[in-house]
């Protein structure tokens, strides 16, 4: 499960041979939340609401970063890592 990303606590992942939709894993403490990469809907899991938001935020910059890194995943290719939230 590589991490594509860290900020404020939170870890972001993508796992290799993941499922559709695109989406990608959040996780802060002992939480965890899959969210989609089209809408940014939370598919499944919890978050605070205050990290929910910082992940959301940090998503909608970078979608096209999610989109390309999960073409890459289905190529069985490396993911690149993301900037994270300043």
């Amino acid at each position: 499960m590589p991490q594509i990303s860290r900020f404020f606590g939170i870890l972001i992942y993508m796992y290799f041979d993941d499922h559709n939709p695109p989406h990608f894993h959040a996780h802060y403490g002992d939480f965890k939340a899959v969210i989609s990469i089209n809408d940014f809907a939370l598919l499944e899991g919890k978050l605070p609401a205050k990290t929910l938001g910082l992940v959301v935020e940090w998503a909608v910059l970078h979608q096209q970063e999610l989109i390309k890194n999960w073409e890459l995943m289905e190529e069985n290719k490396p993911m690149l890592k993301i900037e994270p939230l300043q």
